[in-house]
């Protein structure tokens, strides 16, 4: 998902294995701006440039502060981390061009007062406690961090996929019954059209019913570029579909 983006799609992928090479096989040769978490198994993906998420690390550091609510450090580790999100905000109706100079201009000069900062207070913390943990984080991940200042497109976090991940996770428990991998498959494919439609402000009855009314007269299988006609974004899908 881009929240810059007139077309938004969500894509959910059931495998059996956590490991790298599983999104490595599902994106291929990407080689454009990956948003993820800090999950070392994305490193395998060696053509794309990773921007890792700042809401991350911010979480890291709040962790700290609820172990020690009186860690003055961790404390303002947040802070910096709030600054960043309050000034992203901020840009979030300019235009692509604006955005950038913006960021540049407002958000990279605390961006690098937080690790000039760090750099400083890390020697004083103990690696084993929770706030050297958060410092150890951010540090491993820092030349991702400041990846999205390279296109106005990306973002300060990986947010959007986190969100979109949460109706599948909360609802996990009522589909036990699905124990097979092509259960798990169903499921995933099902769950990439309604939240898709959903990121594109549809009616997700509506656009059920169209799909399930038009799709079986349609030869998309000899002719699979005919369902552009059905995406979401579609121009007379919007219009037949359109949440209210």
């Amino acid at each position: 998902m881009h929240k810059h983006s007139g077309r938004q799609i969500v894509i959910y992928d059931y495998n059996k294995s956590r490991s790298g090479d599983v999104a490595k096989k599902f994106l291929g040769n990407l080689d454009g701006y990956l948003h993820t978490d800090g999950y070392a198994g994305y490193n395998k993906l060696t053509k794309v440039t990773h921007c890792n998420c700042w809401a991350h690390v911010r979480r890291k550091f709040h962790e700290a502060i609820i172990v020690d609510s009186g860690n003055s450090i961790a404390k303002t580790a947040r802070n910096y981390c709030d600054k960043l999100f309050s000034i992203e905000w901020e840009f979030d109706r300019l235009t692509t061009e604006e955005r950038f100079n913006e960021r540049l201009t407002q958000e990279k000069p605390v961006f690098e007062a937080f690790w000039s900062w760090a750099e400083k207070i890390v020697p004083t913390v103990l690696p084993k406690t929770q706030l050297g943990k958060a410092f150890e984080y951010a540090f491993k991940r820092r030349k991702f961090l400041g990846n999205y200042f390279k296109d106005s497109d990306c973002a300060i976090s990986n947010n959007a996929a986190e969100n979109a991940i949460r109706p599948f996770t909360v609802g996990r428990k009522n589909w036990l019954f699905s124990d097979t991998p092509k259960g798990a498959g169903a499921s995933a494919d099902i769950y990439s059209i309604v939240e898709s439609a959903k990121a594109n402000g549809l009616d997700v009855f509506k656009y059920s019913e169209l799909l399930l009314t038009v799709l079986p007269g349609m030869e998309f299988l000899t002719n699979p570029d005919i369902l552009e006609e059905l995406l979401p974004w579609n121009e007379s899908v919007q219009k037949i579909c359109k949440a209210i």
